[in-house]
């Protein structure tokens, strides 16, 4: 981009990115954060095409860009919404163990992130160990050995808990 581009894009912008976000918060119908990311995003594109839409109406294509990505971003917000929301978690109100559940559950949350995700597709997904080694791409021998290791420290840890439990 040339001297003469980057002072017309800083004067666009300085003359122009107030109104975009007035704009965004409207259109977004969400957080001034959510507004901002949009009005950042537009700019970003309006950017990279100076050269090109810089004679023609960038006020107008960025604009443009503002709305388009606030109706993606609600896309995609309803159907992570759906997702997410469509059926409740499976929980047991009568479960007479759920201190020990919430227990190895925090426990499991401080495994580091590789010896969890074994266990997790070990033990709750209900994998082999080949189909553990295949899905993270590490050997079958790797699985077995961050296995054991996490059982052992969940084990361990809940072991002093012991008392709390019985």
């Amino acid at each position: 981009m040339t001297e003469e581009d980057e002072a017309a894009f800083d004067e666009f912008l300085a003359a122009r990115s107030t109104a975009l976000l007035r704009t965004a918060i409207l259109v977004c119908g969400a957080s001034a954060h959510d507004a901002e990311d949009l009005v950042q995003h537009a700019l970003e594109k309006v950017y990279r095409h100076w050269s090109r839409i810089r004679h023609d109406n960038p006020e107008s294509y960025a604009r443009r860009t503002v709305v388009n990505a606030a109706i993606s971003a609600s896309r995609r917000r309803r159907v992570i919404q759906e997702i997410t929301f469509a059926r409740p978690p499976e929980t047991l109100v009568d479960d007479p163990d759920v201190e020990l559940r919430d227990a190895l559950l925090a426990e499991l949350r401080r495994l580091p992130a590789r010896m969890r995700a074994v266990l997790v597709l070990r033990y709750w997904e209900d994998l082999s160990e080949a189909e553990t080694a295949a899905l993270m791409g590490c050997s079958a021998g790797t699985v077995k050995s961050q296995a054991a290791r996490g059982l052992a420290r969940i084990r361990e840890r809940v072991g002093t808990l012991e008392g709390v439990f019985g």
